[in-house]
């Protein structure tokens, strides 16, 4: 079915627009966060000046050293986790036969379905009846868990879709399943694993209602928590805080950058172009 010029046309006006309507917000911050504080009233305006100094201003002031480490260690932590699981659990419900399989999967949907709000009380009180709140743990274990539902489903989605030819000669060949999950199946499964990784890492890092709710000392403190006691502190300093807010969400952009091909390939191709 051809698309007539009329349609391209549509298409690209919409989808501009759309664009557009993304990425005006983000450049009004990105001129906010090198205008002077002096010339900064808050409007979208284009700064006569520019002073770079903000971004070192908002770093020592709003002690993101120690916030981004944070989110570092919990991002890695969160990611490695739930891509190891994922890939074995969602190997064993997509190519294994147990008993329960089936209800056992939609079980571990529920995690895709429950927001945070619905068990962040009880959450709280059971990590603090075992002295897990304030610590890093108390950060990756729940996100994890909540990884977990979208990874099996991914992971189960992706396996499910490689050729069964190739299994069948791997198993014909010897191979058993722990050989032929890591020696066959996941080398041809880079790209939705990578997508899986880059998905997981965005949601991990920008999480703040878990911390929110079970971190109390600085010391533990994300990134996206520490943007928002900054904000407090820093209520009319427009330079300060949209350069904070763009300290914050870099390296999610830079590894976005990197990865996009990766990215991109994960969610159209999987397996298919194999």
């Amino acid at each position: 079915m051809r698309i007539s010029v009329r349609e391209k046309t549509v298409n690209y006006v919409i989808l501009t627009l759309f664009a557009l309507f993304a990425i005006i917000p983000l450049i009004g911050v990105l001129l906010s966060s090198v205008t002077p504080s002096a010339q900064n009233s808050g409007g979208f305006s284009v700064p006569t000046s520019i002073d770079l100094g903000n971004f070192g201003a908002a770093w020592n002031q709003g002690h993101f050293a120690s916030y981004m480490f944070s989110s570092v260690l919990v991002t890695v932590s969160v990611v490695v986790l739930t891509t190891v699981l994922a890939v074995f659990a969602g190997f064993a419900f997509a190519r294994l036969d147990f008993f329960g399989s089936n209800v056992l999967f939609f079980v571990m949907l529920a995690g895709l379905m429950l927001p945070a709000e619905a068990f962040i009380i009880p959450l709280y009180f059971n990590l603090r009846s075992v002295g897990l709140t304030d610590t890093y743990t108390s950060l990756i274990l729940p996100q994890t868990a909540q990884s977990l539902a979208f990874g099996i489903f991914w992971m189960r989605s992706q396996f499910r879709s490689f050729p069964g030819e190739v299994i069948e000669a791997a198993r014909l060949d010897g191979a058993r399943d722990v050989r032929l999950l890591w020696q066959v199946i996941v080398p041809a499964a880079v790209a939705p694993i990578m997508t899986m990784a880059l998905l997981i890492t965005m949601w991990t890092w920008n999480e703040f209602l878990l911390p929110l709710v079970l971190i109390t000392s600085e010391d533990h403190r994300t990134a996206p928590l520490g943007l928002a006691f900054f904000k407090g502190a820093h209520l009319t300093d427009y330079s300060l805080l949209s350069a904070a807010g763009v300290i914050v969400a870099l390296p999610i952009v830079v590894l976005y950058f990197f990865l996009q091909k990766r990215f991109i390939s994960g969610m159209l191709g999987g397996f298919a172009d194999r």
